[in-house]
């Protein structure tokens, strides 16, 4: 209709809820139903509100997926664990989600495990199906050391008696993740956190995921798979990160999709993404024309 009026950008989440191979995703959306489509995806023991920042500052350009991976946040937990917390089934997760939206091509931005899952689909379930990829501060190998701070944090998260107490254990346990507003450190424990039977609170994650890397561990041993990539990737990397060395970052700009690479100061893993430099290096790369950003023109 030609009078019909121009939708606008949706600038605070709408929370929705989808099935996607046989169990529920929750997810929050941004911006306009018929904006092109970016999917942000969350690391390991979070959920996709930390992207608040990011996709707020995005919404008026695209329309922003951000999930809760299963297992985590208001999405369902897996009855079997051992089968499903691995990024093969991350990523057909992904393209159930793509597939139950009518999305046939996203732009991609993805933190740790949401970086490693987008390498993995674009290599596999959605080759073809993602026209940028932004990975932040992981890359196709992981150091030991990197992954047991992680399972020693996330794997046997702690019950506190209040609110206050998880939040300063949160702004402990992801201190890497670089400056922070008080109100967002609020909102990470606010949308992180889950009451348990005795009326404690704590993280809001099943603590099985972390058995992703005990039942398979070679599940980050994703070389082959990166190799493959031809695709525009935009690789950010904490400047203190331990999680992407520096050796392996500079790795992934000689190999595969050749990526870009951006290391960012005052920061480990893995940058927060909400800080204008860092939101701007990811605006920019998205808004170029898939062939410029695959030559670098960006």
């Amino acid at each position: 209709m030609a009078n019909a009026p121009v939708q606008a950008a949706r600038h605070t989440p709408a929370s929705r809820y989808l099935r996607c191979e046989g169990r529920e995703l929750h997810y929050t959306e941004w911006g306009r139903p018929d904006a092109p489509a970016l999917i942000m995806w969350h690391g390991l023991a979070r959920t996709g509100r930390d992207f608040d920042e990011l996709a707020r500052a995005l919404a008026g350009d695209y329309r922003i997926i951000c999930p809760d991976t299963i297992g985590r946040g208001l999405s369902q937990w897996s009855p079997d664990p051992a089968a499903e917390y691995r990024l093969d089934f991350y990523a057909r997760l992904a393209r159930a989600l793509l597939d139950g939206l009518g999305l046939d091509r996203v732009r991609w931005v993805g933190t740790s495990m949401g970086g490693a899952t987008g390498m993995y689909a674009a290599a596999t379930t959605l080759k073809d199906r993602i026209s940028h990829l932004v990975v932040n501060d992981i890359g196709p190998s992981l150091p030991q050391p990197a992954i047991d701070r992680i399972l020693a944090y996330a794997g046997n998260p702690p019950a506190f008696d209040t609110v206050t107490e998880l939040e300063t254990w949160l702004r402990a346990a992801y201190k890497p993740y670089g400056w922070q507003s008080d109100e967002q450190w609020r909102r990470m424990a606010e949308t992180s956190v889950r009451r348990l039977p005795d009326g404690r609170v704590t993280a809001h994650y099943d603590p099985a995921i972390v058995g992703q890397f005990h039942h398979h561990p070679a599940d980050y041993e994703r070389w082959a798979e990166y190799d493959t990539l031809r695709l525009p990737l935009l690789l950010l990397r904490g400047a203190d990160s331990d999680l992407l060395l520096p050796e392996v970052a500079e790795a992934m700009t000689r190999r595969g999709p050749r990526a870009r690479r951006i290391d960012f100061p005052d920061c480990g893993h893995a940058p927060a993404l909400n800080v204008a430099p860092q939101i701007e290096a990811v605006r920019q790369f998205l808004a170029t024309p898939a062939a410029d950003a695959a030559a670098g023109a960006y």
